[in-house]
């Protein structure tokens, strides 16, 4: 058991794991198991260690934007993960969603970074799965996010169309580039509103590359207000990542705001029944509406997960 666990959970020693499995927080049926416990194929394990275990009780489940008996939006929060990723359990909007309609055979149609809020549908059977699915791919569907851009943005209206692929010379394996090298990428970007320093605007993507808004931002010199990986140097990136999430670091203020100031704002999709189109929106978050209404953007507390009906 205690093997095994430690494998599993890589940054947690096996020292460590032993001392929890004989604290009882590792049960198997409701029994207690020891650290030289031998398991086997198919055994299902109950942990309640703090760090891999759940947040008891999970998050609430964010508003519903639309539902019918195929589909279901809603309004992810910036903060909340599409599902969940890494070695240790966090509660993602699937995950919710599951618990939420334990009847339905929920599933990912596309997915939302993180930090950026917004539309995001998922399906209740899998044959409407396959057909939205083969609708994303064949980018039949529309997609228009709102974002602060920095800067004040002196033109209306401006099609991006810049390939998009690694960043060679970049040291964030994460990032990605306009480079000769790249994939056709297409973005349509209208200005909505101006601010004193930053700029709201719609972006309209027409195809579907890896941060293909903010690459798109940062190359035509607008990078989005928050963003860490984009219009910064890798070193924000990197210090980022090491530093301690406390409200005296530095780094918040050269940031300025939590998050990559991105919200997913509309999503217009056939629908799996009658292939008909039909349009899904989401309203600005308070935490971008803010900006938007005229308050700077400042960093001082550490975020909790924006309540998108705030």
């Amino acid at each position: 058991m205690d093997v095994y666990l430690a494998a599993r959970f890589s940054s947690f020693s096996r020292t460590t794991i032993a001392q929890h499995i004989r604290a009882g927080r590792v049960l198997m049926g409701g029994r207690r198991l020891k650290p030289a416990s031998i398991l086997a194929l198919g055994e299902t394990l109950e942990i309640f260690i703090p760090g891999i275990a759940p947040e008891r009780p999970p998050p609430p489940l964010p508003p519903v934007l639309y539902e019918d008996d195929r589909l279901i939006a809603f309004h992810k929060p910036a903060g909340m993960l599409a599902h969940p990723s890494g070695e240790r359990f966090v509660w993602g909007l699937i995950g919710l969603a599951r618990r939420a309609r334990p009847n339905a055979h929920i599933d990912l149609v596309h997915r939302l970074d993180r930090e950026t809020s917004g539309v995001m549908v998922m399906t209740k059977d899998a044959e409407a799965n396959v057909i939205l699915k083969k609708s994303f791919m064949e980018r039949t569907v529309e997609k228009e996010y709102h974002a602060i851009a920095r800067g004040e943005i002196d033109w209306s209206v401006r099609e991006v169309q810049a390939p998009i692929g690694e960043a060679v010379e970049s040291a964030v394996r994460l990032r990605r580039a306009v480079t000769p090298t790249g994939k056709h990428a297409h973005t349509t970007v209208r200005v909505l509103s101006r601010m004193s320093g930053y700029t709201l605007v719609s972006c309209k993507i027409h195809t579907g590359r890896t941060h293909q808004i903010r690459v798109h931002m940062e190359h035509i010199g607008h990078p989005l207000l928050g963003d860490k990986l984009y219009g910064q140097p890798d070193e924000v990136f990197l210090s980022w990542l090491q530093a301690e999430k406390t409200a005296n670091n530095p780094l918040r203020q050269r940031l300025l705001f939590p998050r990559h100031a991105l919200h997913a704002q509309l999503l217009r999709l056939p629908h799996p029944d009658d292939g008909q189109p039909f349009g899904i929106e989401a309203p600005l978050p308070a935490d971008m509406r803010a900006i938007v209404d005229g308050k700077s953007p400042t960093w001082i507390e550490e975020a909790p997960i924006d309540d998108p009906a705030g």
